[in-house]
C-alpha cells in the first residue's frame, strides 16, 4: 500500500514540469503582484494627498481663521470708534491748531539766531578749547543764554568777568559755555536750560508743547 502510494503521489520534479501546475503558480504570483501594486498606487496617492493636497494644513487654516477673526473684530470696534468717537485729525481750519502753528513758527524764529550762534561756537573751529569769547559773542550769550539760567546769580557768583569754551568737566567729549569769574572761579552753564526757561518765561500758553516736541529731555548745568 505504501508502495502504491507513493507510486500515486507526483514527485516535485514532475510538478514542476507539468504545465498546468506551472500556470497555476504564474497566475498566483501575478495575482499576487497585481494586489501589491494596488496597494502601492493606493498608499501614494493617500501620501501625496496630504503632502501636497490643494487646501492649506490645519493649523495653517487655524491660525488663518483666527487672524481673519482678529480682523474682524477690529474691524467692528473701529467702526464703533468712527461712529461714536471720530478721531480728530488736525487741519488748518481748526482754529486751535491753526494758532499753535503760527505760534510754533514765532517761537523758532524768535529762538533760532542764538541757536545757532551757540552751535557754531561749540562744535566748530571757531574757538579753541579753554579761549574767550570775543564782545560781541559775549554779549549776546550773556543776553539771549546767560541771564535766563534759573541759576544765573548762582553761577556768575562774586561777578562776571567773560565767557570762555571749554571741554566740559565730566563729559570730556564734548564742550559748554564757561562763566569765569572776576575772581578767577570758572562754572560751565547749559545753554538749553537757558533757553528753556527763556521760552516758559516768554510764551508760558504753549512752552509746554513747545518743549516737548523741539527737546531732548536732560540737560546737565
Amino acid at each position: 500500500n505504501v508502495a502504491a502510494s507513493n507510486r500515486s503521489l507526483p514527485k516535485k520534479s514532475d510538478q514542476c514540469s507539468d504545465p498546468q501546475f506551472l500556470d497555476n503558480t504564474s497566475l498566483a504570483k501575478a495575482w499576487w503582484f497585481f494586489l501589491l501594486r494596488l496597494r502601492l498606487q493606493r498608499y501614494d496617492r493617500l501620501a501625496s494627498g496630504l503632502l501636497s493636497a490643494p487646501g492649506r494644513p490645519w493649523c495653517a487654516a487655524a491660525d488663518s481663521a483666527g487672524l481673519e477673526e482678529e480682523a474682524s473684530s477690529a474691524e467692528k470696534s473701529s467702526a464703533v470708534l468712527s461712529v461714536r468717537d471720530p478721531p480728530k485729525y488736525h487741519r488748518w481750519d481748526d482754529p486751535d491748531y491753526r494758532k499753535w502753528k503760527e505760534k510754533e513758527e514765532e517761537i523758532l524764529q524768535d529762538i533760532e539766531p542764538i541757536i545757532s550762534l551757540t552751535k557754531e561756537i561749540l562744535h566748530s573751529d571757531l574757538y579753541m578749547d579753554g579761549e574767550h569769547l570775543t564782545v560781541a559773542d559775549e554779549e549776546a550769550a550773556v543776553e539771549k543764554l546767560l541771564c535766563h539760567h534759573p541759576r544765573s546769580g548762582d553761577k556768575i557768583g562774586c561777578g562776571l568777568d567773560s565767557i570762555m569754551v571749554d571741554r566740559h568737566p565730566q563729559f570730556r567729549h564734548s564742550r559748554c559755555l564757561f562763566v569765569v569769574r572776576t575772581d578767577g572761579g570758572w562754572i560751565d552753564f547749559s545753554y538749553q536750560k537757558c533757553l528753556l526757561a527763556y521760552i516758559q518765561d516768554k510764551y508760558p500758553s504753549f512752552a509746554e508743547r513747545f518743549i516737548r516736541e523741539h527737546f531732548k529731555r536732560g540737560s546737565s548745568g
